[in-house]
Formats: structure tokens, sequence, C-alpha cells
């Protein structure tokens, strides 16, 4: 432990001390006449009312933390309320019992036997103490649970934003337009059927993507039919060098976020070696919830421009959206992604 965890923590056990000691003078003062009559019967009911408070903040504050970890504000409030109450109060009324035992015998002489109807005619008492801490916990633990979904929700909004700008950027960069339009002027002259079909698909290409930019999901359906466009573009320009092979049959109820699996074969073409002595083969298939996209690794150096940022923007995105993970596993010979299906309910 360092020196600063070190003397953060010796604050807050100074501050739990010190707001318990005087819990303990406020209890004497208001509740016992006679807590002045002496210094040592002042020692003796200061002692008694601290080791209670400080026994019951200590547990109380370790249940709800506890409970905190296990259930979510967010996804079950009722039962984390019940849950908590229940739990707080079973602590609280047996924390007071031992202590009660414990401060009679020690104090008194009292043998357990003897002290308990003095000690259950006052738990009544303690249950309506139990009750006002465990509505402060609830309280301020739905306050900062709002809060936390708030942050949360703003960070997600922003890491949306700068996907969205990334992929768009991505579609419409200098570099993929220089190359499009270098194989559509070859195009021109020599194949001008295929030249009409390149500017057609170039076409679909770049309204899909004015048309998504404001979307968070889109049909699959949607998507796919985009991709084929890209991945005319891409062969066009690579022909026999790069393979691609789609096996997706979409769901009317899938979605995905837009423009994934374009930022995922962009990836494996940039990344990886294309020519006619290493050919580039991507798969794209649907098993069962998740798209599984994957391709040869043949890595090559992309040079210093290469930001590794595609990956780590989808992963923030789908997480946004779903519980399930985006899966990244690569090996010796292949580099496979495997993207979730979305479903409207899981928004």
């Amino acid at each position: 432990m360092t020196i600063p965890e070190l003397r953060e923590k010796s604050i807050k056990l100074a501050k739990l001390i010190l707001s318990n000691a005087a819990l303990s003078i406020l209890l004497m003062l208001v509740l016992m006449a006679n807590a002045l009559q002496d210094l040592k019967t002042s020692f003796v009911i200061f002692v008694w009312t601290f080791s209670i408070s400080i026994t019951q903040w200590i547990g109380l504050g370790f249940i709800y933390r506890l409970i905190d970890r296990k259930i979510s504000w967010i996804k079950a409030p009722v039962k984390k309320v019940l849950v908590q109450i229940f739990t707080f109060l079973a602590y609280s009324i047996f924390a007071y019992v031992v202590m009660q035992f414990a401060n009679y015998y020690i104090w008194r002489g009292i043998l357990p036997a003897q002290s308990w109807p003095w000690i259950v005619s006052s738990i009544p008492v303690t249950v309506l103490i139990s009750l006002f801490i465990s509505l402060i916990f609830t309280a301020i633990g739905f306050f900062f649970a709002w809060k936390n979904s708030l942050i949360q929700a703003e960070k997600l909004k922003a890491e949306m934003m700068v996907y969205k700008y990334e992929s768009l950027r991505n579609q419409i960069n200098p570099h993929f337009l220089f190359n499009s339009l270098n194989v559509l002027s070859d195009l021109v002259y020599d194949d001008q059927a295929t030249a009409v079909k390149f500017i057609r698909q170039l076409s679909d290409l770049f309204r899909y993507v004015l048309d998504s930019r404001d979307k968070e999901l889109v049909p699959l359906k949607d998507e796919m039919e985009f991709i084929r466009s890209f991945i005319f573009l891409l062969q066009t320009r690579f022909e026999e060098k790069l393979e691609i092979i789609i096996d997706v049959k979409p769901d009317s109820a899938d979605y995905i976020v837009p423009m994934t699996l374009q930022l995922l074969i962009e990836n494996a073409v940039k990344h990886n070696e294309v020519s006619e002595t290493y050919p580039l083969r991507i798969t794209i298939r649907k098993n069962k919830d998740y798209l599984e996209v994957t391709n040869v690794l043949r890595p090559k150096n992309v040079g210093e421009d290469s930001k590794k940022t595609g990956l780590r923007n989808i992963v923030q995105q789908f997480a946004f959206f779903c519980d399930r993970p985006i899966e990244i596993l690569p090996s010796e010979e292949q580099f496979m992604v495997r993207i979730p299906i979305l479903k409207l309910t899981e928004k």
C-alpha cells in the first residue's frame, strides 16, 4: 500500500470514529438523563453507545457496498430496495442484541438471560433507527446511480459521435476516393459497361453512408446490401487478389451498428498483404446470433498512419447496445472477429 493510499484510509477511519463519537454524545445528551451524573457514568454510557453506533455503521456500510455490487439500481431497483431494507433490519437487530449482551455483562455483570427483557423492550427503537439509516443509504445510492447513469450515457454518446466521425472519414477519406477514381478512369477506356456499374455502386455506397450517419442501428439486410457495393469496388480494384465470401441470410429482426462490416473489411485489407502471390481471403458468415468476419493473416507494415482505433471504436459502440461482447480471436493463420447480431429489444 502506498503512502497516499494509507493516508486516505487513515483519514476515512478518523472521520468514521469522530462522526460516531459525535453521534454517541448526542444520543447520551438526548436520551439519557443521567449521562452527565459523574465522570465514570459518562464514560461508561459513551463507550456503550459508541460500541452500538460504530458496529451499526460499519456493518450497514459493508452490507450496502456488497448489495451495490450484486444488484443494479438500473436493472432491478425494487429488488435492490427490498433486499437492502430486510438485510439492514436483520443485521441491525442482530448487532444491537449482541452489543447489548456484551455491554450489560462487561459494565454491569448481568448475564444475557437476565438482560434479555430489557434488550427486547428497546428493539423497536433499533428497528426505527435501522429503517431511517436504510432510507438514507437508499436515497444516496439511488442519487449516485442516477448521476453515474447520466455520466455514462453522455460518455457513450460522445463515443458514438467519435465512431460515426471515424466511420464517415474512413469512407470518404482521400485515399479511398483517389483509388476509386483511378480505377474508374481506367475502366472508362477499357470497359465502359463495368465503369457504369462501378459508378452506380459508388453512388449507392455514398448514399448509404449519408443515410445511416444519423442512425444508431440499421437492419442487417441493409448493411449487407451496402457491403456488396463496397466489395464490388474493392474487387474491381484488386481483381483476383481479393476474395470475399458471404454466407449470411439476415432475419427481419437482425440489426447492426452501421458500417461495422465495412470497417472490418477495410482493416483486413489495410493490415494484410493483398497480392497475386498472397491473395487475401475474407469470409463473412452468420453463426447463430453472431456474425463472424475471418481473414487470412499475412500482416504487413501499415506505417505510422495506423492509429488502431477501428476495432476499439466498434467494441465501444456495441457495448452501448448489448451485454454480449465483441470477440476478437487471432491465431497464427487467421484473424476472426465475432460481432453480436442485435435485436431491437436489446437496445
